[in-house]
C-alpha cells in the first residue's frame, strides 16, 4: 500500500491556486508548491504519484510530499509559505533603518571621501544608535533603499540664465516647425571613437557561457565620427574622418548643404558650441567665395552652454554607441563598414524623433 498522502483540494483552495500559478508575481517556490497541489488534487478524477508530479515540475519526490502533508495538515498557508524561522528581532528596526538612510545620504566625515559599508556600520555604533552592527545588514539595508553613497555620478546643473532660457526656446521652436523639404531641420554632431584591435582570436557565444575575448588589445588611434540627423523625415547620416579639426567640420557642413540637401532653400542646422562649430570654419577651409555661398545656405542655431542634451544628434548617436560602436573595432575601414551598415538599417526603419 502506498505511504504517500493523498489530497482533495476545497473548491475555493483549487480557485486560488489557479489564479496564483497564472498570475505569476508570486516567488518561483511558491508557484511551484501551487502547481504541486494542483497536480495531486484527486477531486478532478486524477490519481497521480508523487513520483510522477516530481518528473513533471523537475523537483524531487520529498518536495512533493513534503508539501502535500502540509497541506493536510496546516491548510493552504502552510503549504505555500515558509514557517518563521527562529532567530533574534532584526537588528535594524523602522527607527534605526532611518538613521542609517540620513547618515548614508549626509556628507561623510573628514578626511574621507565617501561612504563606505564598513564606515557606515561603525558610525552607527559610534553614534549610539546601536550597539553593534556587520557590514552585510547595512549593505543589506541600503540596497533595499537602493542608495549607493560610494557612487557619484558627474552631472552638469547649469544656472538657467536668461541667456539660456533664449536659446532653449530658440532650439524648441525649430523642432515644433513643420516639415518643410525647402526647410529641412538638420542636426549636425559628432564623437570620437578609439580603434582597438583584438591579437588572439575570442571564442564565440554558447549554450551557458558568453561570448570571450581576450582582455589584452591593440591601440590603433582614434578617429572621428560625424552625425547629422533629419528628425521629422526619420534620416540620418554618418560619415568617418581621421580628425575632429575646423576642416573636417567645414568639409562636412559642405556636404550637407551641397550634396545631401543640395535642393532644399536652406538648411536650418543645430548644433552645440563646440569651436569648430562656427562659420569660421567654413573660411578656414574655404576660399572666402565658396565660404560665403555655404553660409547663406545655412540657418544656424546652437544649443544653450552645458545643454548639448537639446540637440537631437546626441540621441542617435547614443542609439549608435549602444547598437554598434561599443566593442573592439580595430581600424577606420572596418568602422565605415560598420556605422554604414548602422546607418542603412536605421535609415530603412526611419524612427523619427518629433
Amino acid at each position: 500500500m502506498s505511504s504517500h498522502t493523498h489530497i482533495s483540494l476545497k473548491s475555493q483552495d483549487r480557485l486560488d491556486l489557479s489564479d496564483l500559478t497564472t498570475k505569476g508575481t508570486a516567488k518561483a517556490r511558491t508557484i511551484t508548491r501551487a502547481q504541486i497541489l494542483l497536480l495531486a488534487d484527486r477531486s478532478q478524477g486524477e490519481r497521480r504519484t508523487h513520483k510522477s508530479i516530481a518528473e513533471v515540475l523537475g523537483c524531487s519526490t520529498n518536495r512533493v510530499s513534503t508539501v502535500v502533508r502540509r497541506y493536510t495538515e496546516e491548510g493552504i498557508r502552510g503549504a505555500l509559505y515558509e514557517r518563521p524561522r527562529p532567530g533574534g528581532p532584526p537588528k535594524i528596526d523602522g527607527v534605526t533603518e532611518a538613521h542609517l538612510i540620513v547618515l548614508a545620504c549626509s556628507d561623510p566625515p573628514e578626511g574621507r571621501k565617501r561612504w563606505t559599508v564598513r564606515l557606515l556600520a561603525d558610525q552607527m555604533v559610534e553614534l549610539g544608535h546601536l550597539d553593534s552592527v556587520g557590514r552585510m545588514t547595512v549593505q543589506r539595508t541600503l540596497k533595499h533603499n537602493q542608495i549607493k553613497p560610494w557612487q557619484v555620478k558627474s552631472w552638469c546643473v547649469p544656472k538657467p540664465s536668461a541667456k539660456f532660457v533664449e536659446k532653449m526656446e530658440d532650439v524648441l521652436d525649430v523642432y515644433a516647425r513643420p516639415y518643410d523639404p525647402r526647410f529641412p531641420v538638420v542636426c549636425l554632431d559628432e564623437a570620437s571613437k578609439e580603434l582597438r584591435g583584438t591579437p588572439r582570436v575570442g571564442q564565440p557565444v554558447a549554450p551557458g557561457q558568453a561570448a570571450r575575448e581576450d582582455y589584452e588589445y591593440t591601440r590603433n588611434g582614434t578617429a572621428n565620427i560625424f552625425l547629422a540627423v533629419e528628425p521629422l523625415a526619420g534620416k540620418r547620416s554618418v560619415r568617418v574622418k581621421d580628425r575632429r579639426a575646423n576642416i573636417d567640420f567645414a568639409q562636412e557642413l559642405r556636404r550637407l548643404v551641397e550634396v545631401e540637401y543640395r535642393h532644399a532653400e536652406k538648411v536650418v542646422l543645430v548644433t552645440d558650441n563646440l569651436s569648430t562649430h562656427s562659420v569660421n570654419a567654413l573660411y578656414e577651409a574655404f576660399k572666402p567665395e565658396v565660404a560665403r555661398r555655404i553660409a547663406r545656405r545655412v540657418e544656424w542655431h546652437y544649443t544653450p552652454e552645458h545643454a548639448s542634451w537639446l540637440n537631437i544628434a546626441e540621441i542617435e548617436l547614443a542609439a549608435l554607441a549602444t547598437q554598434c560602436l561599443n566593442r573592439r573595432i580595430a581600424s577606420k575601414d572596418e568602422l565605415e563598414r560598420q556605422v554604414t551598415a548602422w546607418q542603412d538599417a536605421r535609415n530603412r526603419q526611419r524612427p523619427k524623433v518629433v
